[in-house]
């Protein structure tokens, strides 16, 4: 909408649909735009506009590109909620990709992209295939994005209809821009993906090298990011890659800066020029100097980037360090990243100036800058032998001003100094001492008691400063009492005078007796016993020289470094953690050809039983196909609140229609009658030909007849929603109906770990709503094409890790026909693989499938005729390994 379009947010009519609707359907095209205008403000502010999805659709075949476009951007609202309705649209989107204007073209293949749908995805391969080779340009790179969005819904039509094939001709395409998106797409699908999808070869990165110099800004990111995980064959064509991608460090855009900064320090590991590198270095720094001098927000993106390039090639900025002094009118955050930074480019040869800037720090406003620049200092003086006593100095300059969380830092960090260098600045003690008083922090007590401990040989009046402390140990924190504990028993053994033996009495009675703290307690029973029955060994424990302590400013280990500079330019290199610990990625397994048994099994017996890894669910690796199903940890879905829903959720309520008949078992009572006001529910899910229905009986124990009734499924684990509407006639007092629901999976799918809730609402005209839990079971949703031949099962088994193994023993289930087992099992589509007789155990292999091409391969273990079943599956989802363990009781009566 342009800017006049306000006025469209603006309406506070009553009966506002009605008049829409009559406005969509007026003959007048600009009343007919203005109308849908108006649609698109109410949906943008939250208003439910579904009901007018008809209306809106009936617009869409027009000339005018404003109005097409304003409806397309309804569909991608709406179509989800109306699924059979948004199948009415697809004969205009197939025509509108056979449009003149490549435009329209373009946004027809973009908008079907943009539903998921899976009805709608059907329609939409003839017309993606056609733009995939369109003579625009713009519609082909369109194209070349909506295919990653496919394999999003659908990777298996995406792989069998040879789009993957199209996307890879795409990199040959003469137009940057649609490389770019193509580099994009095939990027997108290889991380969602564990096959080999996209390899860069050496035509392909000539290709791409050509197309870097033409194509915009975020295509030049796209090609890099791809790049940079190219691995050149040797040291010189990393040269030829790298002074071709060397000009975008000029760039004005800070993503291309980063993203080739990124590709230059892949391809310099395989550089074994002294001289190359040294220039690289020298060009990379001008580049991340200048991202300096952008606003905040960039600037701090690049700190958090630059702190790891510095970890890795501190040469680059080693001559640069003045640009990260710190600014009066930094954001907090970013000062705090400079501060990180100067520590690790500190060297014998600048520190006096970083010394000059960090004790100007610790005279700011800021407490927090304040005491992290102390710790700079003392960091600094850890690092540097050579300049240990200017920073020292400092550091006493610093105490010297008595601002209170000024000395407790430097006491802290002076205390990491001497542990660092032992026996070399003890001098500096007596005036560490006068400031005993002021201390009220458990982290600066500690440390000054280790101090008071650690030197009481050295200091006359030790065991007067350590009573002092004494006074409050029963108040104290544990880190303080357990520091006066141990500082106590060293004063004691360094000075057994009478003073000190009192001193330690108290304090191992305090610590044993009057304390609830176990680790407290347990170091003073340790350390009375030493004193009470070898006092030298006491002092071979107590007073063992300490290691000396390292520099930490370097903190990554090399392979986490080597992770994070791979993901320089994202997320990762922001948070400073692997993509794996914060991105839930869906990834598909990949099989391998050759055929290998598991361990221990050839020809398809096993000599010994599998070996079992765990006895309980092992959680997922980042890349399991178990992600297709569930998100991050969260808690149990919330009660869904049937009255606020007026339609526009993804499983709408829907009306009263003719009824479907159900005429089977018994269903299990869900909602009994006394707490329903004499409405009683049954119901159970059951397979009925491959498809899914919820079974339900109402039965009406009122006086009077129900009618109108509505059913809602909460968020859960599969998605299950109804996939039509719920059936059911009037039911006079005394009757009761039986009907089958359709259902849907897939549709709102519960965040957190698998479970088997499935959290009913079912509401009538005549009452209120009533909420219900029923059980989800993988029975029914175990599909008929799980079956495997031989070989596959064994491959399948070899390709997946042994985290993916789960095991349980099952004590009620008892097997006493193996013949009559296999069948039971095979009738709810867990199929038999093969049999083995160890010992006088029954062995038998299936094979399983849940929708979403997630397989289950089990091995079941028993005697016959013996109660107890050992069952152990493998699995790309092993956490769904306790629905399945649940699904097996049940089908065999444990």
């Amino acid at each position: 909408m342009s800017g006049h379009d306000s006025k469209y947010f603006s309406t506070t009519k009553k009966g506002e649909i009605p008049e829409l609707k009559e406005e969509l359907n007026s003959q007048y095209k600009d009343k007919r735009k203005d109308a849908v205008k108006k649609v698109i403000a109410a949906m943008t502010v939250g208003k439910d506009v579904s009901s007018l999805f008809t209306d809106v659709l009936n617009c869409m075949q027009t000339e005018i590109l404003e109005l097409k476009k304003l409806v397309y951007l309804y569909l991608i609202n709406y179509a989800k909620s109306q699924p059979d309705l948004a199948i009415l649209a697809v004969n205009t989107f197939v025509k509108d990709t056979q449009d003149p204007n490549p435009l329209i073209r373009a946004l027809a293949v973009r908008t079907m992209g943009c539903i998921r749908v899976d009805k709608i995805t059907e329609y939409l391969c003839d017309p993606l295939e056609r733009c995939l080779k369109d003579d625009d340009p713009y519609v082909r790179k369109t194209a070349a994005i909506c295919v990653a969005k496919l394999y999003d819904i659908n990777a298996e039509l995406v792989e069998d209809r040879g789009f993957l094939d199209g996307l890879k001709d795409l990199i040959s395409d003469n137009n940057p821009m649609v490389v770019a998106n193509a580099v994009a797409a095939l990027a997108e699908i290889q991380d969602n993906s564990s096959k080999p999808i996209f390899e860069i070869t050496s035509v392909t990165l000539t290709k791409l090298l050509t197309a870097l110099n033409e194509c915009t800004e975020w295509g030049q990111v796209f090609i890099l990011d791809a790049l940079s995980k190219y691995k050149a064959a040797d040291a010189r064509e990393a040269e030829n890659i790298v002074e071709r991608v060397t000009p975008r460090l000029q760039h004005a855009n800070s993503a291309v800066v980063l993203s080739a900064v990124k590709m230059i320090l892949q391809q310099m590991e395989l550089i074994t020029s002294p001289d190359v590198i040294r220039n690289l270095c020298k060009k990379m720094a001008p580049p991340l100097v200048t991202l300096l001098s952008a606003e905040p927000e960039i600037q701090y993106v690049a700190l958090r980037n630059i702190n790891l390039i510095v970890q890795r090639r501190p040469t680059i900025l080693a001559h640069e360090i003045k640009v990260f002094f710190c600014k009066y009118n930094d954001p907090i955050y970013v000062k705090m990243e400079k501060l990180e930074i100067m520590i690790k480019l500190a060297s014998d040869r600048n520190i006096d100036q970083v010394l000059l800037e960090f004790k100007e720090y610790a005279t700011e406003v800021d407490v927090d800058f304040v005491r992290k620049a102390v710790r700079a200092i003392g960091r600094c003086a850890i690092k540097l032998e050579r300049a240990a006593e200017r920073c020292i100095s400092v550091l006493l300059e610093l105490i010297k001003i008595k601002v209170n969380y000024v000395v407790q830092e430097a006491i802290i960090v002076i205390k990491d100094i001497f542990r660092r260098y032992p026996n070399t600045y003890e001098s500096i003690i007596a005036t560490l001492c006068e400031s005993l008083d002021t201390l009220d922090e458990p982290e600066a007590k500690a440390s000054m008691i280790w101090i008071i401990g650690e030197y009481a040989e050295r200091i006359d009046n030790a065991d007067e400063l350590l009573e002092s402390f004494l006074e409050s140990f029963p108040e104290e924190p544990a880190q303080v009492q357990l520091q006066l504990l141990t500082a106590t028993v060293k004063l004691f053994l360094k000075k057994p005078t009478e003073g000190p033996q009192q001193m330690i009495q108290v304090v191992l009675n305090n610590a044993t007796v009057e304390t609830d703290n176990p680790d407290l307690r347990d170091r003073a029973y340790i350390y009375w016993r030493l004193l009470s029955t070898d006092p030298e060994a006491a002092k071979d424990v107590v007073l063992a020289e300490k290691p000396v302590i390292s520099d930490d400013s370097n903190q990554y280990d090399s392979s986490l470094l080597d992770e994070l500079l791979a993901n320089v330019a994202t997320l990762s290199s922001v948070y400073h953690k692997p993509p794996e610990t914060f991105i839930t990625r869906v990834r598909t397994v990949q099989r391998t050809e050759e055929e290998e048994f598991p361990d221990g099994v050839e020809g398809g017996y096993p000599e010994t039983s599998s070996t079992l890894v765990s006895d309980g669910v092992a959680p997922p690796p980042p890349t399991s196909a178990a992600n297709q199903l569930t998100a991050a940890s969260a808690p149990v879905p919330d009660l869904l609140d049937l009255m606020g829903l007026d339609g526009g959720d993804d499983n709408a309520i829907v009306p009263v229609d003719q009824p479907a008949i159900d005429a089977g078992p018994p269903l299990p009572i869900l909602l009994p009658a006394a707490n329903g006001q004499g409405l009683e529910i049954s119901a159970q899910l059951v397979l009925r030909d491959g498809q899914i229905f919820y079974s339900l009986m109402f039965e009406n124990n009122t006086d009077i007849p129900l009618d109108g009734f509505m059913i809602q499924f909460n968020k859960n684990t599969f998605g299950l929603a109804a996939g039509g509407p719920l059936q059911v006639p009037q039911i006079q007092p005394g009757t009761s109906a039986r009907t089958l629901l359709p259902m849907v999976l897939f549709q709102n799918i519960a965040p957190g770990p698998p479970n088997s809730m499935l959290q009913v609402a079912v509401k009538n005209n005549q009452q209120p709503v009533w909420y219900f839990n029923d059980r989800l079971s993988l029975l029914v949703l175990f599909t008929e094409d799980g079956r495997m031949e031989r070989s596959t099962f064994l491959e399948t088994w070899k390709s997946l890790p042994d985290s993916n193994e789960v095991s349980k023993d099952i004590a009620g289930i008892v097997i006493n026909n193996v013949e009559a087992t296999i069948e039971q099992l095979g009738s709810s589509n867990m199929f038999f693989i093969a049999k083995r007789r160890n010992g006088n155990q029954e062995v038998l292999y299936l094979s399983a499938k849940i929708p979403k091409g997630i397989p289950f391969l089990i091995e079941l273990t028993a005697v016959i005729g013996v109660p107890g079943v050992k069952c152990a599956i493998k699995s790309p989802s092993p956490e769904m390994a306790p629905l399945f363990f649940e699904a097996l009781e049940t089908l065999l009566g444990a």
